[in-house]
């Protein structure tokens, strides 16, 4: 598929959806394609040992991550590539712009075990307008090695220290870049114009990084964060919230 960016996302990672947010904000307004690509975070993190560098519900949340992947490389397999745009949508709906029930007493890591279930993904395929035998996949471990490629394919254009989500511009011969990461979504009125300066930077042979370690929660239900708060400002380190390297 030939398309003016290519983006690597993870469904569980919140600031790709930030970002995926507003990449579908500026297509509204420009005719502009996008290729929705797959990385990894838990197969990146394969050799880290979780429970000593990340905080304790990180592993569920990145291993379901892996298995909504799984999910997503078949559907691409079986419905073509403009299937990943509905389904990537229908999961950060559910993941990130859901708020939690007033009932829902259940763990930050149970909650996030439970993205990666049948229970959690039929309902998302039945929105997207799929077939709910594609949740067939989140077992299937035969899909990691394309996950895997293409993860090692985002790296391989922009390093190894860094997060998601990862966007091509102007494949093949463009530049990539880890971000850029927001927490807050632009209004609809000056959305394109501070993507064009994103891009602006991006063609400019000689850019390497524009970087800092600080973010706020995103302004997202998941976070209980709205549009008019601004979240917590917290340290992130190398792109994640590796507590240590």
């Amino acid at each position: 598929m030939d398309a003016d960016i290519n983006f690597y996302f993870d469904p569980v990672c919140p600031f790709a959806w930030m970002t995926s947010k507003w990449v579908r904000q500026v297509q509204k307004q420009r005719d502009y394609t996008v290729d929705w690509r797959f990385i990894s975070l838990r197969l990146i993190n394969a050799q880290v040992d979780y429970d000593a560098h990340f905080p304790p519900e990180y592993e569920a949340g990145h291993t379901a991550g892996l298995r909504l992947l799984r999910v997503a490389a078949r559907t691409r397999a079986e419905h073509g590539c403009e299937a990943i745009a509905p389904l990537y949508a229908a999961f950060g709906a559910h993941i990130f712009d859901t708020a939690p029930g007033p009932d829902d007493h259940r763990t930050e890591g149970e909650v996030r075990e439970l993205r990666g279930t049948r229970e959690f993904v039929e309902p998302i395929l039945a929105e997207a307008g799929l077939p709910l035998e594609l949740a067939e996949a989140l077992d299937d471990e035969s899909w990691d090695l394309e996950i895997q490629q293409e993860t090692d394919e985002a790296l391989s254009l922009t390093g190894k220290d860094v997060g998601t989500p990862i966007i091509h511009f102007e494949p093949p011969a463009g530049a990539a870049f880890f971000g850029p990461v927001i927490s807050r979504l632009p209004h609809e009125d000056s959305a394109v114009e501070l993507w064009d300066h994103v891009v602006g930077l991006a063609r400019f042979p000689g850019f390497a990084e524009l970087k800092r370690s600080l973010r706020e929660q995103p302004q997202l239900a998941a976070f209980g964060v709205d549009a008019d708060t601004v979240g917590k400002q917290e340290d992130w380190h190398g792109g994640s919230r590796r507590q240590k390297k």
